[in-house]
């Protein structure tokens, strides 16, 4: 049976209590999830795989299928339920996979950091279409996300290793001046611009194929303060990367990005700029409903610049620690953090350092933003709490008012219009809630991010199931369907 991908029959086998627990709660019948099944391998070319009602009976008796189907389970129970659903919480056995396939568990050296980001940034420009690198990818969360990027701890050897030698395209490059090297930093900060108005749909591309260069580049001969200076900008290009195609939906894809961002820093010796991209990490895994891996991911980042960080990117991270904590419905510890975002935060006037660009989104905007979100969030988690509402209320009306004058930010501002949208549902003031949609959408409209696209969606979805009967909210979910786009192609 061979052509059905799936194991040997076991007499012993017993039901699988994980799998028939996530299949109950997605709705689905067995024929149509056989049908995904199916459907999904057919795109990942595994043309083998011929799923019935009767095979996926099995599974749920306790047969372990092989690969692919252990992760296209993964996949398609993830994207039901709108988070990380690993292939060990369905109760199966996930094959092994190699570095390059499986994304997180990689080599930490700078040759092989070099080739890797060659290697993606090349798939990812030949194949930029949606989906098809989230095929080849499989999300990573708990320890096999969290083990391996503890590494980034461990302290490089004395002397970097050397790079491989030139190919004969790169011979004839030269050696970087170093006005060459504030150019590229320049192209960094203004990629930075672009994303943080314009959102992740419109220039990730642009931003892929000039990490590419990079990477080129980096293949070079260069004297350690250059070889360092490149790393540092690979870093940040991955990391933007990263973020715009998380931005665009493009999780999987999004993931194997910071991780290599997360190397490539370790090579040029940033640990700020490594905190940075952990905090990014951590914000994906709010999204992806993993708090305990956010908390996780944002301490490791605390722990390793302690002693280097800014003020600013050390509010920063407590205020990304308030918002794992939130998620995991931990009021004190959320409201010490807070507490700790605010101080520190009000320290980095007297800082007398330039901060990094990379940190500069973090205003005092940004900081209301994210502090009130943790008490939204710590609402929702407490059954919709009026407490934690009316805590978040105040932070979140200054964020969006700070932010309504920034153009800059105007992603930002879309999503704290959003937040205050759920704060007005949690106070129970539907009108207000649907004033504040209508202005999200106006902004949405300039910005191509679907992460706001969803936000806007999911709320007006809410609204009308609590308050369908109100002309308001009647109004707004006509204006959704009308005007919110679908969602954007990654580009």
């Amino acid at each position: 049976m061979s052509g059905n991908g799936d194991g040997g029959t076991n007499a012993e086998k017993r039901p699988n209590e994980l799998l028939n627990s996530w299949f109950v709660r997605s709705g689905w019948s067995k024929g149509e999830l056989a049908r995904q099944v199916n459907r999904r391998a057919r795109q990942l070319g595994a043309n083998h795989v011929s799923t019935d009602t009767s095979r996926v009976r099995r599974w749920l008796d306790g047969e372990n299928p092989r690969e692919p189907i252990p992760r296209i389970l993964s996949e398609l129970f993830s994207e039901r339920f709108g988070c990380v659903v690993a292939v060990e919480d369905l109760g199966l056995r996930a094959a092994h996979q190699a570095p390059s396939v499986a994304g997180v568990d990689l080599p930490w050296t700078g040759p092989q950091t070099v080739a890797l980001l060659g290697e993606f940034s090349r798939s990812d420009l030949m194949l930029a279409r949606r989906g098809f690198l989230g095929t080849s990818l499989g999300l990573a969360a708990g320890p096999s996300l969290i083990e391996p990027m503890q590494r980034w701890l461990v302290p490089s050897p004395a002397s970097p290793v050397e790079p491989p030698p030139p190919s004969s395209a790169s011979a004839r490059r030269g050696g970087l001046s170093g006005p060459e090297l504030d150019q590229l930093a320049s192209t960094i900060e203004m990629f930075r611009q672009w994303d943080a108005q314009c959102g992740g749909g419109l220039r990730r591309k642009a931003v892929v194929g000039q990490l590419h260069e990079v990477t080129d580049l980096l293949q070079e001969s260069h004297p350690e303060p250059t070889a360092r200076r490149l790393f540092g900008f690979a870093a940040e290009l991955a990391e933007l990367a990263g973020w715009m195609s998380y931005d665009v939906g493009l999780q999987p894809t999004a993931q194997k990005y910071f991780v290599l961002a997360l190397h490539a820093a370790k090579e040029a010796g940033d640990k700020p700029l490594g905190s940075y991209i952990l905090s990014s990490m951590s914000r994906q895994m709010i999204h992806l409903g993993r708090p305990d891996d956010a908390l996780e991911l944002i301490h490791l980042a605390q722990y390793g610049s302690r002693d280097c960080a800014s003020p600013r990117t050390q509010a920063m991270l407590y205020a990304m620690e308030g918002r794992a904590y939130a998620n995991m419905g931990q009021p004190g510890k959320c409201k010490r953090a807070v507490r700790m975002a605010e101080d520190t935060f009000a320290d980095a006037a007297d800082w007398d350092e330039p901060d990094p660009d990379w940190i500069g989104f973090f205003t005092e905007a940004e900081l209301h933003g994210e502090n009130s979100h943790s008490f939204r969030d710590l609402a929702y988690v407490a059954g919709r709490s009026p407490i934690y509402a009316s805590l978040a209320e105040p932070l979140m009306a200054k964020a969006v008012e700070l932010f309504s004058k920034d153009p800059d930010h105007q992603r930002s501002y879309a999503l704290n219009l959003v937040g205050m949208a759920t704060v007005h549902l949690l106070q129970s003031e539907p009108e207000q809630s649907t004033v504040m949609l209508g202005q999200a959408m106006k902004v949405a409209k300039k910005v191509r991010s679907e992460r706001v696209n969803t936000r806007i969606r999911k709320t007006a979805d809410t609204a009308a199931r609590d308050y369908r009967e109100l002309p308001a909210v009647r109004d707004i979910t006509r204006l959704l369907a009308e005007e919110l786009p679908e969602a954007v192609e990654a580009v």
